[in-house]
């Protein structure tokens, strides 16, 4: 008997482990033969992101070369249509799958921009939250910190590409530290509201223009900023609030420990 039960409990987990299998591939195969006859589309992004809307994404899914809606879900190339998804530039990502009720899910994440750049030849880009650039949209646009100045950037000419593809380089490109200090404001609820402005100036170095007190604010390069924003938050709590807002003309972070203040009219600042 005993015998019997070694016997039976290993043959009872072959013929379940088969049993199933023969199952998903029945689930499978009538999947397959289903006709779509929904499309359910979701389109993700921040808040206040609208580079794409539904309709959009419906016109990229039916242009797939095939009647996606009434098709049997078996034909329906669902890598080529998030392929296709994928290349828009403002598209992050895409997925894209069927179910047993016919209907055809497609989820779209956007792209969220941090900072718009005008480069020095006329053109523009966005630098998204993870340092993909990507092309203005003419219908619309998102209301991000400004980078100008001195700015000669390839922009996105040759498409979408991320401004850390080059490893290799030794020092960081302009556009790395646009994107680095765009994000470090954003990140912050103080420096996101008041800062209006990033400029790039003659000398390479990057300056602040807030929304009040029509100051410059030099930062230098992207690096440290954790300690020169903490000094300039101090500044802003403990100093401004005794001087006038539009006493100083210049505010300079770069000196380790210190701030350094141009009055307005100062020999140094006429």
């Amino acid at each position: 008997m005993k015998r019997m039960k070694r016997f039976l409990r290993p043959l009872a987990i072959v013929l379940g482990i088969t049993g199933a299998a023969v199952m998903l591939g029945f689930v499978e195969r009538t999947t397959d033969r289903t006709p779509l006859t929904t499309l359910d589309i979701r389109v993700h992004g921040g808040e206040g992101v609208h580079f794409i809307d539904e309709m959009a994404v419906r016109r990229a899914v039916m242009d797939h070369g095939i009647a996606v809606l009434g098709a049997a879900a078996g034909d329906v190339h669902i890598a080529h249509i998030e392929e296709r998804l994928r290349n828009i530039p403002c598209v992050a990502d895409a997925e894209v799958y069927h179910d047993l009720d016919g209907t055809l899910h497609v989820i779209v994440k956007q792209r969220e921009p941090v900072v718009r750049v005008l480069n020095g030849d006329g053109s523009s880009f966005y630098i998204d939250e993870d340092g993909w650039v990507m092309p203005v949209d003419p219908d619309y646009t998102a209301r991000v910190l400004v980078a100008t100045g001195w700015i000669r950037e390839p922009g996105a000419v040759n498409g979408v590409y991320s401004v850390y593809a080059d490893d290799s380089l030794a020092q960081a490109t302009c556009s790395d530290e646009i994107h680095r200090i765009a994000s470090f404001i954003r990140k912050d609820e103080l420096w996101n509201a008041l800062i209006d402005q990033l400029v790039v100036n003659a000398d390479g170095e990057f300056e602040l223009i807030p929304r009040v007190g029509a100051q410059r604010i030099l930062i230098g390069d992207g690096s440290a900023l954790e300690q020169r924003f903490a000094k300039l938050r101090l500044f802003y709590s403990e100093g401004m609030p005794k001087a006038d807002w539009r006493r100083y003309a210049r505010i300079d972070l770069r000196f380790a420990d210190q701030i350094v203040c141009t009055k307005r009219n100062s020999p140094n600042n006429p």
